[in-house]
């Protein structure tokens, strides 16, 4: 089963493409229909979809401003609009694929199958990479390194060279000690989980930090300072904890 949202800023556009997908498209889950670039962006925040169709020219922001707004993308994206011109642009958003309006059917149908196939492809990706992350587990007294996912590849850390990881969201920024950053499309919690055995803590809803890299802790202020001189709050909740495990 598929899920997407379709987003148009005319009605008449979303009931079409409604209309198509409920017609010739099998085993689709429409989860919503936005004429709201702004709300569907909040939706995706919140929700996670395999496929979004957009239409390029809406009003508070276009299709292609749109996507710039996300650091980064767990969902393909499908182009749908009444011009051509679009094209080349599209490509270099890394569009899934273009389609042109009024939508021809067996078009819409081709589209799906590319949809299916990419999420089949990242679905072998996920097991490959839990595959390594139990061989990691069961070296992890000699290796102590995690994995994530990236850009397209597994990036294998050490977890000696994580300083903190702070939530964005359904997404997490990984901070390393050589002053890289790393983001991923998890939230913290996932991040959490991985390290639940080592030796970090989550000192507020937003920040979880390893402690082996904390430099200071301000009693009054009630915030830490990290080994890369970043100061990060933390909750009143969570300050007995921490002290204990300091």
């Amino acid at each position: 089963m598929l899920s997407i949202i379709i987003i148009d800023d005319e009605n008449s556009a979303l009931k079409s493409m409604q209309w198509e997908i409920a017609n010739f498209c099998d085993d689709i889950t429409i989860l919503g229909s936005f004429s709201s670039a702004l709300e569907a962006k909040k939706f995706l925040n919140e929700n996670i979809v395999d496929c979004v169709f957009l239409d390029i020219e809406m009003p508070e922001m276009d299709g292609f401003q749109f996507l710039d707004s996300f650091k980064s993308r767990n969902f393909s994206v499908v182009i749908t609009t009444a011009y051509d011109q679009y094209a080349i642009k599209a490509i270099k958003e890394k569009a899934l694929d273009y389609l042109l309006k009024p939508i021809d059917s067996d078009d819409l149908k081709d589209c799906i199958e590319k949809i299916r196939q990419q999420k089949k492809e990242h679905s072998i990706h996920d097991r490959l990479e839990q595959t390594l992350e139990t061989m990691i587990q069961k070296n992890q007294n000699q290796l102590k390194k995690i994995s994530v996912s990236c850009d397209g590849k597994i990036i294998f850390l050490n977890q000696d060279d994580i300083v903190y990881c702070e939530s964005d969201g359904n997404y997490c920024s990984i901070f390393l000690e050589n002053k890289e950053k790393i983001f991923i499309s998890q939230k913290l919690k996932f991040m959490e989980e991985k390290l639940q055995d080592m030796y970090f803590f989550r000192i507020h809803n937003s920040y979880l930090i390893n402690l082996n890299k904390v430099k200071e802790f301000h009693k009054g202020d009630d915030y830490v300072v990290l080994s890369n001189n970043v100061k990060l709050p933390v909750s009143r909740n969570k300050k007995s904890n921490f002290l204990d495990q300091l």
